[in-house]
């Protein structure tokens, strides 16, 4: 039987960090499907990521099935 179901993934980033290019590279070497959104382009993305990271400023912040993990250590 093969598994359909799909991963949700949204990664919260901002240039030049390098957690947030791990965590990036992570999700394409495993060839999951993400959405990248970054906190500097847009003050709504940022407020969001924050909040989802319960009023902490730090990136990445990954949402994963409507689980959220704050930071990247590697696989």
């Amino acid at each position: 039987m093969t598994d359909t179901t799909a991963t949700e993934v949204t990664i919260y980033i901002k240039p030049g960090c390098p957690y947030c290019a791990a965590a990036v590279q992570d999700f394409k070497d495993r060839g999951v499907a993400y959405t990248e959104l970054d906190v500097k382009s847009d003050k709504s993305i940022a407020t969001k990521a924050k909040e989802l990271a319960g009023g902490k400023k730090v990136v990445p912040v990954i949402v994963e099935d409507g689980e959220v993990k704050l930071g990247f250590g590697g696989s």
